[in-house]
């Protein structure tokens, strides 16, 4: 994994709206995951597009009662 790979990414919760940054790891291109939010601790729903090149193309969060 490269350094080039790995990413800070500032986003804020969906619940509390908190504001906190995320590691993003685009090595492998996108990908979903689920991260507790570091302040009020409810899960969080997060998706990590990639660009064919590696490039980050977009993050969406969501609050558990948004994922269908």
């Amino acid at each position: 994994m490269s350094q080039e790979a790995i990413i800070e990414w500032p986003v804020h919760c969906p619940y509390c709206d908190a504001p906190f940054s995320m590691l993003l790891d685009l090595s492998a291109g996108g990908y979903d995951t689920w991260e507790d939010c570091a302040v009020c601790c409810q899960p969080i729903h997060v998706v990590v597009e990639a660009t064919p090149a590696g490039e980050l193309a977009a993050v969406t969060l969501a609050s558990d009662d948004d994922v269908v």
